[in-house]
């Protein structure tokens, strides 16, 4: 009878382990993570969660959206959407094509907010 509780043990921590490394692997905050330290575009964000702020990695920086709920004609959406860089730094070579870039991306998801640059990328929005 203990083998058998033994074994039974065995293969349910080798399910547990297997099931934690896919976790692992799927995590988006792991691949923001990932996408930040190669200097590459991702864009991690809970959709569904307006409350929630979002995250950009491109170009080796990071940046952070925070987003604000508002009516629109037929629904509430997310209306406003202010971003900035994480560390202002890592912004040296960026242009405003850059700059652009993000807010299409931005605006995929959220079609109808208007964004909000703070410093010092909101001096160079504004030329």
């Amino acid at each position: 009878m203990i083998v058998i509780l033994i074994r039974f043990l065995i293969l349910a921590l080798l399910v547990y382990i297997f099931y934690r490394g896919f976790a692992y692997l799927l995590d988006p905050k792991r691949k923001l993570d990932d996408a930040y330290g190669k200097g590459s575009y991702y864009f991690y964000d809970d959709v569904k969660n307006a409350r929630k702020n979002f995250f950009i990695s491109y170009k080796g920086a990071l940046f952070e959206g925070e987003k604000y709920l508002g009516t629109t004609d037929n629904a509430f959406e997310v209306v406003s959407i202010f971003v900035w860089a994480k560390d202002t730094m890592k912004l040296q070579g960026f242009t405003r094509d850059d700059f652009l870039f993000l807010e299409k991306e931005i605006l995929m998801n959220y079609p109808v907010a208007d964004i909000g640059w703070k410093n010092p990328i909101e001096q160079l929005m504004k030329k």
